[in-house]
């Protein structure tokens, strides 16, 4: 009898396998639906080759044969039989047996079905146990592998492997489990915490590929390599998949702040130095390389020197002197800080500041080209400190030209650190033990008369500045309106990168010339019909071409000058370290530090890495501009009508007088240019960028 049921059971597996099964009414079988396999009383047929099944619930179900997993034993069952059935199979439902029926079926690599299974664990082939037998057998990834003829033992070796590998797969089970459960526990610890004091747990390694892909995707969506990570843990948390929802998500455990900077870590700037570099970085003149130029310096440490810069600023990288002759006569000195005294071209340093090409000024924060420690120490022109520079001796000429220059590497002694506002109230009130400062701002204003002269455009725009601080929660944007002070620096700067330009021309040295096209300008009658001010100086701006950067000297249209090569910021810019290098290299009679092949291929590499910069600064910028308009609410600006976009589409440029910031505005009218009128911000998204403006009518502003 016994055997007669596992031949009966093994032709049904044959059968099954086949798909060639005799099915009845009344018979109990277990059909796969999908996933998901189910028990059902055959209850009639349909059609030619469909049944009618009938599931515990008296759900309906249309199946075919070959839809057929498992025959039970015997018919004449009814649907009421199957919870039954279902609740008989707990008891023998143990997947351990398996691998007591493995080892003992091993050793003669013997086939087995499920009736002889149950016979062997159970010794019951009945209909409860044979079935139970079959769930096990086809259930089971471990010890038994489906065969034509039934289940036949897996090699020992490959049971090894599938054991080592669920061992692993249960290990990162519960890995991510407890990352789970640690990333809902920072959630709840940061809710309603100011961000500054929210805890900063340690994420392990494999938690952090989850976060870095969560990062990945909060800046790309699906453009980003290997999102996959941070869709499984949205997902898991119950957020939608979306850019927007990963990025809160990064807010909600502290790992990016309410106003991470997207924009910096799209274009991946380095924002921090290694402890690499923080080692090697000097600090004082023990920790220096020797002085090449030591001998050659110029003592310059008797001259009063002033430096003049934003409050704010720590990289001191120039000063002003004027010295008067025995002949009466005056002579300005421009002393810039000498970097490369604290470096060595290949170095580690310098390397890494060629890598990075820029000092970046964000509103939130500054990102040094330098270490810290050395850009605001050593390198730069600290007050009292004797300090080593490059300065340049200039005499002008009656009309403001360069008569005579020379450049010489010395020692300065800064004296006096001041602020634009300090040196605007001292040539205001003509303080005379300053007689050097009237001195400097007479020369400065000659200077601009004599570009002017020489065609230079001026563009008379305002500038905004915009500063950030706890970590965003406070926002400040100043209009930065010219003054005497900041002419006077820019005019020194630019007399000074002149020299520079002349002396790389007349010595044919290769350095970064600074050149700009001439531009098409509208007629002289044309401008003039335009407001003076910032609307006729936005429509100079849209004229003026993008500045180019070369080793051929040629004229810079936009300055007024035949030859300019940028050299005051060698703290802030390479391509300003660059011209150090080879003047520092000339002056010493020595071999330059780049030949013109060389350094054509670095500026080339330069001048992307410098374009980023600039657009993180503008993006930046903006993005902080539309903060602080979406902080201010409904707030009616006053603006100024600067020049249309697309007219056909009434798109325009305005200009927010009160915030020197430029926005653009869709029109439902034709808005004459140079009027003002006033502007309400209807939709502000900061971090899409987006903005939304609504004219506010006179009678709504007065009535207001």
């Amino acid at each position: 009898m016994a055997h007669q049921a596992e031949n009966q059971a093994a032709n049904l597996a044959q059968a099954i396998l086949d798909k060639g099964v005799t099915v009845e009414k009344g018979q109990l079988v277990e059909f796969k639906k999908g996933s998901d396999r189910r028990l059902a009383v055959l209850d009639r047929p349909e059609g030619k080759k469909h049944w009618v099944a009938l599931d515990e619930r008296g759900t309906s179900h249309k199946i075919q044969p070959r839809d057929i997993t498992f025959e039970l034993p015997g018919g004449g069952f009814e649907q009421e039989d199957i919870q039954r059935i279902q609740s008989e199979l707990e008891e023998f439902l143990d997947p351990s047996v398996l691998e007591v029926a493995w080892e003992l079926l091993i050793e003669d690599n013997e086939t087995t079905t499920p009736a002889a299974l149950a016979q062997l664990l159970f010794s019951d082939q009945s209909l409860v146990p044979c079935y139970a037998s079959h769930k096990l057998l086809s259930e089971d990834k471990v010890f038994f592998k489906q065969r034509k003829d039934g289940y036949g033992p897996r090699p020992a070796s490959q049971v090894d492997d599938i054991r080592h590998q669920q061992q692993r797969e249960q290990e990162r089970e519960a890995q991510w489990e407890t990352f789970l459960a640690k990333v809902q526990t920072q959630i709840e610890a940061c809710k309603d915490v100011p961000f500054s004091d929210r805890p900063q747990p340690d994420w392990s390694p494999e938690e952090a590929l989850y976060l870095e892909a969560l990062e990945r995707y909060a800046l790309f969506e699906k453009e980003a390599p290997n999102f996959a990570p941070a869709l499984e843990l949205l997902k898991a948390l119950n957020r939608y998949e979306s850019g927007e929802n990963a990025f809160d998500l990064l807010v909600d455990i502290a790992r990016w702040s309410p106003y991470e900077n997207l924009q910096l870590r799209r274009r991946k700037l380095p924002t921090t130095f290694s402890a690499r570099l923080q080692e090697v970085t000097p600090t004082s003149i023990q920790d220096a390389p020797p002085d090449e130029d030591a001998e050659r310096r110029l003592d310059l440490t008797h001259l009063k020197v002033y430096t003049i810069d934003d409050e704010s600023t720590r990289e001191i990288d120039d000063g002003l002197s004027v010295e008067t002759l025995e002949d009466g006569k005056q002579q300005i000195w421009v002393h810039i800080a000498d970097p490369t005294r604290w470096i060595r071209l290949g170095d580690e340093l310098d390397l890494e500041a060629r890598r990075r090409g820029t000092t970046v000024y964000l509103p939130e924060q500054v990102i040094p080209m330098f270490p810290e420690a050395l850009a605001t120490g050593p390198m730069s022109l600290v007050q009292g400190e004797t300090c080593c520079a490059l300065s340049f001796r200039v005499q002008l000429d009656n009309e403001g030209g360069v008569a005579d220059y020379s450049i010489h590497t010395s020692h300065i002694r800064p004296t006096y650190r001041l602020s634009y506002s300090d040196v605007d109230e001292m040539l205001e009130l003509g303080v005379t033990e300053e007689l050097e400062l009237t001195a400097l701002n007479e020369a400065a204003k000659q200077r601009l008369h004599w570009r002017e002269a020489q065609g230079s455009i001026t563009i008379n725009l305002p500038e905004s500045s915009i500063k950030v601080r706890n970590g965003g929660e406070d926002i400040e944007i100043d209009v930065l309106e010219e003054s005497a002070s900041r002419q006077l620096v820019a005019e020194m700067m630019i007399m000074t990168s002149e020299v520079v330009g002349r002396y790389g021309r007349d010595n044919e040295l290769p350095v970064p010339f600074r050149s700009q096209p001439q531009p098409e300008l509208p007629p002289e009658a044309e401008l003039m019909q335009l407001p003076a001010g910032p609307v006729r100086g936005s429509a100079l701006r849209r004229c003026m071409s993008r500045s180019e950067v070369n080793l051929t000297p040629s004229r810079h249209a936009s300055l007024g000058l035949d030859v300019y090569t940028q050299t005051t910021s060698p703290i802030r810019r390479y391509s300003d370290l660059i011209a150090h290098y080879q003047v520092k290299a000339h002056l010493r009679g020595g071999p330059l530090a780049f030949e013109a092949e060389e350094l054509q291929t670095l500026l080339q590499t330069l001048g992307p890495i410098s374009y980023e910069a600039v657009l993180v600064e503008r993006q930046t910028k903006n993005y902080w501009a539309m903060e602080y308009l979406r902080r201010q609410g409904d707030k009616a600006w006053d603006v100024l009508m600067l020049r249309w976009l697309r007219e056909h589409e009434r798109l325009g440029l305005v200009m927010i007088e009160d915030l020197g910031i430029e926005q653009a505005v869709r029109f439902d009218r034709l808005v004459p240019l140079g009027e003002r009128f006033k502007l309400r911000v209807v939709h502000v998204d900061p971090r899409r960028a987006e903005i939304r403006f609504q004219e506010v009518q006179e009678a709504v502003a007065e009535s207001g």
